[in-house]
């Protein structure tokens, strides 16, 4: 079963940027999962133990190197088209 995810990260970090980048640059390195961001949040995309199991890994890595940080997630279960813009 594929699932659809929706991720905001919210660092209680001033330099709140840094934090972003870096967990959506961990999300990148799974590459069974496809990840699309645009300015609110992250969408993420696969085979729905792949994205769970991404998802509680960098979260907790997230956590461990940058402290305190907020997580929005939307769950769907099925496969959405990243790409659809209408």
């Amino acid at each position: 079963m594929k699932l659809t995810a929706e991720i905001s990260m919210y660092p209680f970090n001033e330099n709140y940027l840094d934090p972003i980048k870096w967990f959506i640059g961990r999300v990148d390195s799974y590459p069974h999962i496809e990840r699309v961001t645009n300015a609110m949040a992250t969408q993420v995309c696969g085979d729905y133990l792949d994205v769970m199991t991404m998802l509680a890994t960098e979260m907790k890595a997230a956590h461990e190197k940058w402290g305190k940080a907020v997580f929005v997630c939307k769950f769907i279960g099925g496969e959405l088209n990243l790409a659809h813009s209408e």
